[in-house]
């Protein structure tokens, strides 16, 4: 029982470690920009560890094996501190928001907001000044101001009188200037100001002067001096006088060691910001801060940390380092540790934690962490030790430690979050999980697991989240009948996995569960028709009767022509069955048992047409995705469905109904996406109607094309000539005959006129002799 550790006797001294060699920070992977190679990003392939690769890890690896020593090249850590200088703290009541808006909305005053001489917005007692493009302090405001917003402007110095007339001011906040210099009076009659944003200048350049502004405020509570390209010489000036400080920020700074005289004075001090600097070494530097509970050195270049014991710390965040071993201190004393981050890291083992501590959040993200002590060969390493070369000036001592043994002497009975996700996992040794009777979310996904245990007695009772995806897994062992397995279960991820079949029964124990991703694994749902010629038929996966189930997804798992009721006695919502292509040969016949609970459904790239699709019976779905299929018409049953979000894409569209638009569907839409579909350019009065429905937002409409002649057109922007041909072409026929035979008629009627005109005379005496009528003239 336990956990992977560097056990050590106990009462054992680890002395400090000095740094040999190591290269220059600057040159250290993992930038101040926090750009890091992921290891997942590009599918690293999970490397197997063996006692032949081990014994070569000193070629000139980090440790060599049995009686090897190593040699470390890395400055260490020593966060250290005496246990008699022990004080009890308050959780602090400051944050690193260091701008603080009081605007009083909590007393449920309506305010209006007014405007100054000079530009600011004014509102009870707070000047908003923020992007004035001012270069000095504005003297004509109100003098109770009690808050003065001056970010984003161009002041360069602040002069003795620049704050002359704002004695009641307690927040001053002058992010992102060109601020050089503060001069030494400034503060003088804002003796009470306790809030000071000075983030983003350039006071590297008179930082002296500036230091003697600062110790001229004893209420000074909250500093903010991020990016001033501050080193930690300058940094020690300006703090050394501001004893009544509770939260530092010096972020972004070019910060490259830390020692004991850095923040020797800040007895008071609650929280400190160190991240985006450029740390690579820590030598005593927290011992003074008594009442230090929250720590940020993330995105630095720190190799390793040993003797943590920064007993009343709470939160550690040492994420984005190159940190390769964590050990704290063996003592008996009580961590007050609640959350401990070493994620993106190059952790090779799992940490040595306190003994005893409160911690309730392990974040291992992204590291290169295994267990050791059963290789995949079948050979052992629990017999084998390394040896400690530590080198401390002119002495040097050799300790030998067994890094693989698992036994854990932490007590990780109150964690309930361990993220060990991205890394090189390949097995948890015997009884690790069984440390952790209060875990409620594990990560495992993206390692190298090939077998997962279930039950093992009563470890993971209050589990609600497991994530083993993006594995190896092959079985899931589990102990079904005996009892509840994982009765608080509520979501869990199987998805990319080498999965077949789950044990018998599995989901019927797990009271609570409603969330299961098994995509991309070659399973199949039960119950499946028998095969002519076998005794057995095919392992299939059964969530039938699972009443709590909501969210299922089989997305990319080679389901083949579903039927019978898999999903019969579940209630599910969202279900996502993408990327199978032979799951839809027939009907839908057999999603009936969902069609008065499911609201999302999702079918891309199903090879589903538009022959037998009927979704007229499905009147709760609000999202339907049938992007990446063959529909070369558009399902008349969609019409009377009131879908929210309805997915188009990639299909062989040529158009949309004419009146989809007064259809209940048209009127209830309020997102589609129609892209990649071949449209006819002359077909396209469904289009401009779906662009007069109030509310329907089209996300790629911009990406929408149509055809004519051999031609691909936006329809937003069509040709003239083009608008004009597809008018004749969509013209009434009878129409059209009637003004091609309009000019004729006309024609005729003109000629028939000229001639009767002209023949006049003759046609009434031919009248006359013929009708024998004499007629005088």
């Amino acid at each position: 029982m336990g956990s992977s550790r560097w056990p050590r006797s106990r009462g054992a001294q680890w002395p400090p470690l000095w740094h040999v060699g190591s290269p220059s920070p600057l040159g250290a992977p993992g930038g101040n920009d926090g750009s890091r190679q992921q290891p997942w990003a590009g599918g690293q392939p999970c490397t197997r560890i063996t006692a032949a690769m081990m014994g070569s890890l000193g070629k000139p690896g980090p440790f060599r094996m049995s009686g090897l020593q190593l040699l470390t090249s890395h400055l260490c850590l020593h966060l250290r501190r005496s246990a008699a200088a022990e004080m009890e703290a308050p959780l602090p009541g400051l944050s690193l928001l260091l701008v603080l808006l009081a605007v009083g909305w909590g007393s449920g005053a309506v305010t209006a907001w007014a405007t100054s001489p000079g530009g600011c917005e004014l509102v009870q007692s707070t000047a908003d000044c923020t992007g004035r493009w001012l270069n000095s302090v504005p003297g004509n405001l109100r003098g109770d101001t009690e808050e003065l917003l001056l970010d984003d402007n161009t002041i360069q110095v602040l002069g003795n009188a620049s704050l002359l007339s704002y004695h009641q001011l307690r927040r001053l906040s002058l992010t992102k200037n060109r601020l050089e210099l503060i001069k030494p009076g400034v503060f003088l009659s804002s003796q009470g100001l306790h809030t000071l944003s000075l983030a983003d200048n350039l006071l590297f350049t008179n930082y002296s002067l500036t230091a003697a502004a600062l110790s001229a405020l004893p209420a000074l509570r909250t500093l903010d001096l991020a990016g001033n390209r501050l080193t930690e010489d300058m940094v020690s000036v300006l703090v050394w006088n501001l004893s009544s400080l509770e939260s530092l920020s010096v972020a972004r700074n070019i910060i490259m060691r830390l020692d004991s005289s850095i923040f020797t004075n800040l007895t008071q001090l609650l929280e400190l910001n160190l991240e985006k600097n450029y740390i690579f070494e820590i030598d005593q530097a927290f011992e003074g801060l008594q009442r230090l509970q929250r720590l940020n050195i993330a995105y630095n270049y720190l190799p390793c940390i040993v003797e943590f014991s920064l007993t009343q710390l709470r939160v550690l965040n040492l994420s984005n380092n190159v940190i390769e071993w964590f050990l704290a201190l063996e003592i008996d004393d009580l961590f007050e540790l609640e959350v401990l981050d070493l994620s993106h890291n190059h952790l090779l083992f799992f940490p040595v934690l306190p003994q005893q501590s409160k911690l309730h959040s392990l974040l291992l993200k992204d590291n290169e962490m295994s267990f050791y002590q059963r290789l995949p060969n079948g050979t052992s390493l629990a017999d084998v030790t390394v040896q400690f070369l530590l080198i401390d000036g002119n002495s040097t001592n050799v300790t030998t430690v067994s890094l693989w043994d698992e036994i854990c002497h932490s007590n990780l009975s109150s964690l309930h979050l361990l993220d060990m996700s991205q890394n090189q996992v390949w097995y948890l040794p015997e009884g690790f999980l069984a440390q952790m009777p209060s875990l409620t979310h594990l990560k495992l996904n993206q390692n190298c697991l090939e077998m997962f245990q279930l039950s093992e007695g009563e470890p993971l009772a209050m589990l609600m989240e497991l994530d083993l995806s993006q594995n190896q897994l092959v079985e899931l062992g589990a102990e079904v009948g005996a009892g509840d397995v994982l009765p608080n279960l509520q979501l869990f991820n199987l998805s990319t996995n080498r999965l077949r079949v789950l044990p018998p029964g599995v989901f019927a124990y797990t009271r609570k569960i409603t969330t299961v991703d098994l995509s991309r694994n070659r399973v199949d749902l039960c119950p499946q028709p028998a095969v002519a010629g076998e005794a057995e038929t095919p392992p299939c996966v059964d969530i039938r009767g699972v009443k709590t189930l909501t969210h299922l997804s089989l997305a990319g798992c080679g389901l083949r022509g579903l039927g019978g009721h898999p999903f019969q006695g579940t209630s599910l919502m969202h279900l996502d069955l993408s990327d199978n292509h032979q799951a839809l040969s027939g009907d839908l016949g057999w999603l009936q048992d969902l069609a008065l609970t499911l609201q999302v459904l999702s079918l891309r790239n199903t090879s589903l047409s538009s022959t037998a699709v009927d979704f007229s019976a499905f009147n709760s779905l609000v999202r339907l995705d049938l992007s990446g299929n063959s529909l070369s018409v558009f399902p008349s049953s969609l019409g009377i469905l009131k879908l929210l979000s309805l997915d188009l894409r990639d299909n062989c569209l040529p158009a949309l109904p004419p009146d989809v638009a007064r259809m209940p569907l048209g009127k209830s839409l309020q997102e589609v996406y129609l892209s990649q579909n071949p449209y006819n350019c002359c077909t396209l009065g469904w289009w401009d109607s779906l662009q007069r429905v109030e509310g329907l937002h089209v996300p790629d409409g911009q990406e929408m094309t149509c055809s004519y002649a051999s031609r691909t057109l936006s329809p937003r922007a069509l040709p003239e000539p083009v608008l004009w041909s597809c008018r004749w072409q969509t013209a009434d026929l009878a129409l059209l005959y009637l003004v091609l035979a309009l000019p004729t008629c006309l024609t005729l009627l003109v000629a028939f006129a000229v001639v009767f005109l002209t023949l006049k005379q003759k046609l009434l005496k031919m009248v006359k002799s013929r009708c024998g009528v004499s007629s005088p003239y």
